[in-house]
């Protein structure tokens, strides 16, 4: 991957509709050789989709606290169900396993605080295998998701 593709990484995460044209003129291509250096990276899977970011508030899902989890089990079966079943939640918009305690952070994304409790009640606190759920609420986000960086900075 060199410094153009690069260079189309980072705009077309700033704004993933934009037209061939405009990416190739923001790059410094032409139109053609633009589209074929976006499709390469689509094939090579650098480029995993596209999709919109919406407004968790205007959906329906503004309260989104983070849950870590500690496990009481930790043996391949129980995690892997655990994982498994967690994947298939709609609540949880991320999952990440970690390294010690606690054993996994999850973000999820529900109306409200009344929603939230009855999806750790009824749903989270009866997966396998959990021991501990801790529930961290945010002040506010300081930062949304910018994507990754793929334009060396100044620091490197």
């Amino acid at each position: 991957m060199d410094r153009l593709d690069r260079r189309i990484l980072h705009e077309l995460q700033q704004d993933g509709r934009i037209s061939n044209a405009e990416l190739a003129e923001r790059v410094g291509l032409t139109p053609s050789p633009c589209l074929r250096r976006v499709r390469h990276l689509e094939e090579q899977g650098v480029i995993r989709g596209y999709r919109a970011r919406l407004d968790p508030g205007a959906v329906g899902r503004g309260f989104q606290p983070f849950v870590t989890v500690v496990m009481r089990h930790e043996d391949r079966a129980t995690v892997s169900e655990f994982e498994r079943r967690v994947a298939e939640l709609p609540e949880v918009v991320e999952a990440h396993r970690l390294f010690g305690d606690p054993d996994y952070l999850l973000r999820v994304a529900v109306a409200d605080l009344a929603a939230y409790e009855r999806f750790v009640t009824d749903v989270l606190s009866g997966l396998p295998g959990i021991a501990q759920v801790h529930s961290h609420l945010t002040m506010k986000q300081v930062k949304a998701d910018a994507g990754i960086p793929v334009e060396p900075t100044a620091r490197g």
